[in-house]
């Protein structure tokens, strides 16, 4: 998640382009690598777990991805699928967030608004560029488990490419575009309406101080947390990626997939992995705000 704003946007002033300094992207890259190589692929990896496997609880889940590999269990799927989408997402969302907030102020729209959709469409560039078939890969990783016959998650890959090409490979890429537009549109807007309340409660009704960095990773938080309405879009997903299970229909869309997650487990089904979802909203955000902002102030690439 990218920094929350330190202080008021002037509505009145000059309508510019973010510049994209090199050393950021560097920089966001190293921090999405670091978050993903430590807490960020466990939380990942039980998620998908409980998204695949609805009739399980946190503990067993957390029991059978042990049982896979003790604690290298953990992390299927980090090398090299998540390390690729790390390194590479946080630049196309910077880039295509940029260009289309800086339209959307010289098409008339508050700056608010057009925040709203610059996080949108970078977060649908995201899903379309790296992150489909990047996240097909680490879902498969975690549930090529489920199949009849042990296979290697590149034989798993390519027989689904020679049957079915590319949109085989990138089955679920809508349902990861819808993920991560509304992921980004939530986190803005629940953070920055924490953002407001905060600064208000703290300072009094009217007040035009600046927020203090712990008001902003409070409000980080807060926002990172409860953008996790969406996690039936998530569970969509991770049923149209995973390895095919026995009974499940052979042509499966967003609609299909839903409908049979319904018939198998019910509403509660669609909330299945949201627990870890909600820890991992939050260390990314103890990642990219926290840290980021420190080592962006150290390295002077504010």
């Amino acid at each position: 998640m990218a920094p929350l704003p330190s202080g008021p946007v002037d509505p009145n002033a000059p309508i510019q382009r973010k510049s994209v300094s090199y050393s950021n992207l560097l920089l966001g890259a190293t921090l999405n690598l670091f978050e993903v190589s430590t807490l960020g692929q466990p939380f990942e990896v039980l998620k998908t777990q409980m998204a695949a496997n609805r009739g399980q609880s946190i503990v067993v889940a957390a029991q059978n991805v042990w049982k896979r590999g003790g604690p290298l269990g953990f992390f299927q799927g980090l090398i090299p699928w998540a390390w690729i989408e790390a390194s590479t997402k946080g630049a196309v969302l910077l880039f295509t967030a940029s260009e289309f907030e800086y339209r959307s102020r010289a098409a008339g729209a508050s700056p608010f608004v057009s925040g709203l959709i610059g996080g949108m469409t970078g977060g649908i560039a995201q899903a379309y560029s790296t992150m489909g078939f990047c996240t097909f890969m680490k879902t498969v990783e975690v549930t090529r488990h489920k199949s009849a016959v042990k296979e290697s998650t590149f034989k798993v890959a390519s027989d689904i490419f020679k049957r079915e090409g590319f949109r085989g490979i990138n089955k679920g890429v809508n349902a990861v575009a819808v993920r991560q537009c509304t992921n980004w549109a939530s986190r803005f807007g629940f953070a920055r309406w924490a953002q407001d309340t905060i600064v208000r409660i703290r300072y009094g009704e009217g007040s035009n101080a600046v927020p203090t960095l712990t008001d902003r990773v409070m409000s980080s938080i807060v926002g990172g947390a409860l953008s996790c309405w969406n996690q039936p879009i998530e569970v969509i997903r991770v049923e149209l990626h995973q390895v095919k299970t026995p009974g499940r229909p052979e042509k499966m869309n967003i609609a299909a997939a839903a409908k049979w997650i319904y018939k198998n487990s019910g509403v509660s089904g669609f909330y299945k992995g949201v627990v870890p979802r909600i820890g991992l909203g939050v260390w990314q955000t103890v990642c990219m705000v926290t840290i980021g902002d420190e080592l962006r102030k150290y390295f002077g690439t504010n």
